[in-house]
């Protein structure tokens, strides 16, 4: 039994930090690499990009036009937190002020 486990933390060992010399070698080449570095560049972009695309999938036009201000605002300023304060800003306030609508999903249909 001590042997076993011997065995088990051993492998677990040279698992472990087998996996950080094969992240530091493919660092390394990543690096080397202009396209895969220009690729992985522009990941967290993208990533974030199709996060929101699928969640304005199904929103009200109230979000749509949230989401168009908070895109003027970050091409404007290039900061992320003042983008978000002022995206849900801008949610908030026309919501409060009621110039928003239900999703399609929330409206109830009268057939009777």
């Amino acid at each position: 039994m001590i042997l076993d486990h011997s065995l088990l933390i051993a492998f677990l060992a040279v698992g472990a930090y087998g996996l950080r010399l094969a992240g530091l070698i493919g660092g390394q080449a990543i690096l080397r690499n202009e396209r895969l570095k220009t690729l992985l560049d522009d990941l967290p972009g993208c990533l974030i990009v199709a996060l929101v695309a699928t969640s304005l999938a199904d929103a009200s036009p109230l979000t749509w036009i949230a989401a168009a201000f908070a895109l003027v605002v970050a091409i404007l300023t290039n900061n992320v937190v003042i983008t978000m304060a002022l995206g849900f800003t801008a949610i908030f306030g026309m919501q409060y002020f009621g110039m928003g609508g239900k999703k399609q999903s929330e409206k109830t249909f009268n057939f009777g």
